[in-house]
C-alpha cells in the first residue's frame, strides 16, 4: 500500500529652474498612489491555492496510542489502526448509525481505499508511536461500499473571504497568513456548502479585503459574486489574542453571511502555545462549516435576492415601417358636383446622418419645405450618428424621393425607408 506523509503546515552642476511647489506636490502624490497599488498587487508572499479534494473523502482527528519491537512498526500499526477507526466513523456520518454498526474491513480491502495519511500531529518513541492523524479515502472505490457518491443537499455557490484581526489590524489576502492558509487546506468535499475559495493572488487584495465586507451596497456585490462565479457571500472571521509571542493564544470565530454581514453564530478556542495556532484554525475552520451547514439546513444559508443580476429588457429589432395609405377625400363644394380626385398620404423613415445639432435642424427645415410634405420630425435623435426622422407626405414614394433630390438630398434605399445624406457626404 502506497501511503501519502504530509506534515502539517503552520539625486551642482549649473544654475536650474525649480519645478514648482504645486508640481512637486503632484508628483509626490501620483508616486505616492503608484506605490500604494503596487504594493498592493506585487509580492511573491501572497497566495495560498486551496485543495482540490472532490475525489475523497477526509476523517480527521484520529488519535492512535500503539507500540511495538520497533519505531517504524510502532507507526506502521498506529496507521493501520487509524484506517479502521476512520472508516468506522466515516460510515457512521455517511449512514447516520452508530460506529458500533460498521462493518469490519479486512486490512486489504482497507489498503486499496485508502489514498493518504494527513500528520497533524505526531510524537515518535523507540518503541512508542503516538499520533493524531487524517485519512483520506478515494471517492470511487468507498462510495460503493458506503452506497453514496457525495452530499444530496449542496448550497448555491459562495464566495469565501476570511478575515483575521490579530494585533489590532485586520487583514484578508493582503499577505499570507494562516487563517488563509487554513480555509485553503479544507477539504470541502464532505461538506454541503459550495465554497469559491480565491487563491488570494493577482487583483484579489485591492477587490477582497476588510472594507468590502462592510459595504452593504449591492451594485459592487454583483459584480465581485459575477467575476468569481458565485451566488452570495460569507466572511469567516477570527479575533486572535496571543497572551504573548509564542504563548497561549484566545481565538474567537465568527460565521457572517451576506452582503449585510449578518452572524450566524460564534466558537471561542484557546491554543496551548504559538506552535499550536494552525492546529487550532484548522478546528476554528471545521467548527465554521458546522455552523454554516446548520444554517444552511434551516434555511438561512440562501442566497440574498437583492443580488441577483436583473435580466436586461429585450431589445426591440428595427424593422422598417410599412407605407401607410390613407385617403382623403376632397368634399364638393356644391351638392350634386362629383367629388375631385383623391390625394394618397404616405409616411416614411427616413435616416439621415447627424453630426450636430445644426445638422438636425437643416435637415428637418429643408424636408418640410417640400411640397406636400404636412409634417417632419426626428423620431430618434442621434448627434454624431445618424437619426431618424419622420416623415408624412401626400404622394406616392416615387414623386417623394423625386422631391428630396430636387433639394440636393441623394437617397438610397425603397419604399417606406429610405436614407437621405447630401451629394458630398458618405
Amino acid at each position: 500500500m502506497a501511503l501519502g506523509f504530509r506534515r502539517p503546515s503552520g539625486q551642482k552642476a549649473g544654475v536650474k529652474r525649480l519645478p514648482s511647489l504645486p508640481l512637486i506636490l503632484g508628483l509626490t502624490a501620483a508616486l505616492l498612489a503608484g506605490g500604494a497599488v503596487y504594493a498592493q498587487l506585487e509580492g511573491a508572499d501572497r497566495g495560498v491555492p486551496p485543495i482540490d479534494s472532490a475525489s475523497t473523502f477526509e476523517v480527521t482527528g484520529v488519535e492512535v496510542d500503539t507500540s511495538a519491537p520497533s519505531a517504524e512498526k510502532a507507526r506502521q500499526e498506529g496507521w493501520r489502526q487509524a484506517q479502521l477507526k476512520a472508516w468506522r466513523a466515516l460510515w457512521a456520518k455517511t449512514n447516520g448509525r452508530p460506529i458500533s454498526e460498521a462493518p469490519n474491513l479486512p486490512d486489504s480491502t482497507l489498503n486499496g481505499m485508502v489514498s493518504g495519511i494527513v500528520v497533524e500531529n505526531e510524537q515518535i518513541g523507540p518503541k512508542r508511536y503516538i499520533a493524531t492523524l487524517g485519512v483520506l479515502f478515494d471517492r470511487a472505490r468507498t462510495g460503493q461500499l458506503l452506497g453514496v457518491s457525495g452530499p444530496v443537499q449542496r448550497s448555491a455557490p459562495m464566495l469565501v473571504i476570511p478575515v483575521m484581526l490579530t494585533g489590532s489590524a485586520y487583514q484578508t489576502f493582503e499577505s499570507r497568513n494562516e487563517w488563509q492558509k487554513a480555509w485553503a487546506r479544507f477539504r470541502t468535499v464532505n461538506s454541503p456548502v459550495d465554497y469559491v475559495r480565491p487563491t488570494g493572488s493577482g487583483i484579489d487584495p485591492l477587490l477582497l479585503n476588510v472594507s468590502q465586507t462592510r459595504r452593504p451596497g449591492r451594485g459592487w456585490w454583483r459584480m465581485l459574486l459575477d467575476q468569481y462565479g458565485a451566488a452570495d457571500v460569507i466572511v469567516p472571521e477570527v479575533h486572535l489574542h496571543r497572551l504573548y509571542p509564542g504563548g497561549p493564544a484566545t481565538a474567537l470565530f465568527v460565521a457572517r453571511a451576506g452582503p449585510d454581514n449578518r452572524i450566524l453564530g460564534r466558537v471561542l478556542l484557546k491554543a496551548e502555545n504559538g506552535a499550536s495556532i494552525g492546529r487550532l484554525f484548522d478546528e476554528g475552520v471545521r467548527r465554521l462549516d458546522q455552523i454554516y451547514s446548520q444554517a444552511l439546513t434551516v434555511g438561512q444559508l440562501a442566497p440574498d435576492p437583492s443580488l441577483v443580476v436583473p435580466e436586461p429588457p429585450p431589445v426591440e429589432e428595427f424593422e422598417p415601417e410599412a407605407p401607410v395609405a390613407s385617403v382623403v377625400p376632397s368634399l364638393p363644394s356644391t351638392p350634386g358636383e362629383p367629388t375631385t380626385p383623391t390625394a394618397v398620404v404616405t409616411t416614411f423613415s427616413l435616416q439621415v446622418d447627424t453630426p450636430s445639432a445644426a445638422a438636425v435642424n437643416r435637415a428637418e427645415l429643408s424636408v418640410s419645405r417640400i411640397g406636400g410634405v404636412t409634417s417632419a420630425l426626428t423620431t430618434s435623435l442621434a448627434l454624431g450618428g445618424t437619426s431618424v426622422m419622420r416623415v408624412t407626405y401626400m404622394g406616392d414614394a416615387a414623386a417623394f424621393q423625386r422631391a428630396l433630390e430636387a433639394q440636393g438630398w441623394r437617397v438610397s434605399g425603397s419604399g417606406a425607408s429610405l436614407r437621405i445624406s447630401r451629394g458630398g457626404d458618405e
